[in-house]
Formats: C-alpha cells, sequence, structure tokens
C-alpha cells in the first residue's frame, strides 16, 4: 500500500536517515519533522540538538525531502520529565524514554503531523508491528540485539495504527551501509545514548540540579554502618561504582552492590558479591499495567518478561493476587527495581507492559 504522506521523525541519526529513504525508495510521498525537546541547560556542553538540526537539514538536502522544526519541550517538561523527577525524589528508578515514547513521538509528534495531513507517521526505532484487521501488533526487530519493542510496549492501539518502522526487518549493519551507499554524511555517526532528548552527561551532577542533596547512612544487610550516601535517588538497585566505600577492612575483596533503598530510614543498603542473595528476587508486583491489545488475556499462562531493556526475555507467569498483579519468575531475576517496566512478551509478540512498584 502506498500512502499520500508520511512524515518521519528525524533526528539527525543514521537511522531516521535511512527510515526517510526506504520510505520515498517505496513509492510512498514523505516528509520529516526534527523535534526539539529541551529548553533547559541547552548547551554545546550538554545538548546536541543545534548539531542533530544541521544533520538532519544536510539529510533532507541529500533526499530531497522537505523538513520541519516542531518544538515540544514543553509537552516533555509536563509529561516526561516531571514524572521522572517525582519518581526520583520518591527513592525510583524510572525509564524516561517509555514515558518519551508514548507521549512525545506517538502523541505530539503523532497529532501534530495528522494536523499537516499525514496518514502515518514513521521513525527509526528497531521492531516491527502488523496492521491486521482486529487491530496492530508490536513485534520485536528482526535484529535482536537493537531490538526496541521494550521502549515502545506503552503504545496502545490508536497509536500503532498510524506508525510504521522500516527497519525492523533491518540489521544494524544493513541500516548503516545503506547510509553509506547513499553517501549520508553520517552513516557512522554514533547512537545517541543518555537520558531521552537530555543528551550525554554525568546523570548525578544533571541529577542535582532539581533535586536537593539529602545524606544518609550506607548499611550493610546486617545494619552496620559502611559510609554515606549523598542521597539514595542518586542510586539505583544493582549499582556498583561510586560507591565511595573503598578502602573498608573486610576479609573479602569482592565489590559492593546496592541491593535496596530504605527510603523512610534514608539508608542505602549494599551486599557483597555479584551474586549476593540480596541482589536476587523470584518475584514483582506491577502496577499501571498496559496492554497493547487489550482484549489480551495471558492470566497464569507461560508467557516472556523482560525487566530491562538488554535482558533477554524470561520465563514467566502473571497472576492476580488481592488487587495485586504479581509477576513469577521461573527463575530468580538480578536486581530488580522498582519504577522501571517489566515488559510482556509472547515470543516477538510484545504485549505490554508494566511498572515494577515492589521486589518480593
Amino acid at each position: 500500500m502506498t500512502y499520500r504522506h508520511i512524515i518521519v521523525g528525524l533526528s539527525g541519526g543514521v537511522d531516521s536517515a535511512v527510515t526517510a529513504y526506504l520510505l520515498q525508495k517505496a513509492g510512498h510521498k514523505v516528509d520529516a519533522i526534527f523535534m526539539k525537546n529541551w529548553e533547559e541547560d541547552d548547551t554545546d556542553e550538554y545538548c546536541s540538538a543545534s548539531q542533530d538540526l544541521a544533520d538532519a537539514e544536510r539529510i533532507c538536502e541529500t533526499l530531497k525531502i522537505p523538513l520541519r522544526t516542531v518544538n515540544f519541550s514543553s509537552e516533555y517538561w509536563d509529561y516526561v520529565f516531571e514524572y521522572f523527577l517525582a519518581e526520583h525524589r520518591a527513592g525510583r528508578t524510572p525509564n524516561p524514554d517509555i514515558l518519551c515514547n508514548t507521549e512525545i513521538k506517538f502523541r505530539a509528534f503523532l497529532n501534530f503531523a495528522t494536523e499537516l495531513g499525514a496518514e502515518m507517521i514513521a521513525t527509526g526505532h528497531y521492531a516491527r508491528v502488523l496492521h491486521e484487521a482486529e487491530g496492530s501488533r508490536l513485534l520485536m526487530a528482526a535484529d535482536k540485539n537493537k531490538d526496541q519493542s521494550y521502549f515502545l510496549h506503552g503504545l496502545d492501539q490508536a497509536q500503532l495504527k498510524h506508525a510504521m518502522f522500516p527497519l525492523g526487518e533491518m540489521l544494524k549493519s544493513s541500516v548503516r551501509d545503506c547510509a553509506k551507499e547513499l553517501n549520508l554524511h553520517i552513516h557512522d555517526k554514533k547512537d545517541s545514548t543518555g537520558i531521552c532528548f537530555i543528551g550525554e552527561r554525568k546523570f548525578s551532577d544533571f541529577l542535582k540540579n532539581y533535586i536537593d542533596i539529602n545524606q544518609g547512612d550506607i548499611v550493610d544487610t546486617e545494619g552496620n554502618i559502611l559510609g554515606t550516601h549523598q542521597g539514595i535517588n542518586f542510586y539505583t538497585i544493582g549499582q556498583r561504582q561510586g560507591l565511595g566505600i573503598g578502602g573498608l577492612a573486610q576479609a573479602s575483596d569482592a565489590p559492593w552492590y546496592v541491593v535496596a533503598k530504605d527510603s523512610a530510614a534514608n539508608k542505602l543498603i549494599i551486599a557483597q558479591g555479584n551474586n549476593h542473595p540480596a541482589l536476587f528476587n523470584q518475584r514483582l508486583s506491577l502496577d499501571k499495567i498496559h496492554w497493547i491489545n487489550p482484549q489480551q488475556t495471558i492470566m497464569d499462562t507461560p508467557i516472556q518478561a523482560k525487566i530491562r531493556y538488554r535482558q533477554s526475555p524470561q520465563q514467566c507467569q502473571l497472576r492476580a493476587t488481592n488487587d495485586q498483579h504479581i509477576l513469577h519468575f521461573d527463575k530468580p531475576q538480578r536486581a530488580v527495581t522498582p519504577g522501571q517496566y517489566a515488559v510482556l512478551y509472547q515470543g516477538e509478540h510484545c504485549l505490554g507492559g508494566g511498572i515494577i512498584s515492589q521486589r518480593l
């Protein structure tokens, strides 16, 4: 099917550039939009938005497609960043990239593109979507090392209905080869990392601009005081670096890891050893569960879940108990982190997910 008007979210990177080319090659009418979503402390030192825009302009010149720019900074602050800060203040570890997709790329951007007459929007995400009579299905990408369905699990049927992911069947290496063959100057540009739209920076320093430091005790699992933390908001479960407790007179030289955060007592709890039992949980509770297809029923049936992006799917079952949804894994999981998302799968089919509320 050929669309009269598709708008690509062009970031200035290789993935979205090749996305635009593939759609153009397939015969669709393609426009591009560059989104700017961050204004605070936006300097060359921290944010690459100006360079990304320049790259996007060169890409559009090469492909001969029109480019618009739009600023969603207000929406990003209200719907993504405020939540990000609130979760950190509560001692949890949020994932803003997921909200960034649901609220900015596939809500604010989709609405804007629709007002411009677009039938579909496309992004450089590595995922696949199947548009069927009974609804749209989100699938893992062919390149499992780059699959981004984890970050897209919060999309609903109305959003997926208008979404295209042309890179879903491609390997990342093939995408770079394609960009090089097209003489796109960004064919070897480094993939973006860091907080969605905010860029790469020292995370703890960035967070201290918005969250007060509240020092407290670092203790082991027996309650022995081992040091002082700089605010439990700045640490996450499983963290090894930056604990500031080097040189302790211990029987073992094994590294220390964050295993829990006691918000009420303002204590950071650590344990020694990569496989310490306190790092593992076989069950967790889920809050705010979202189903891509609300008709899907998977309770008490074998499924898989990922509790972090780079994890391989783990065998589990979802059970409803006393008004709670409990995810029970076949094997204990390391560093279950409240505030992060558990994303649910059946094979390559992404079902949805929820926010990890408790380690059980």
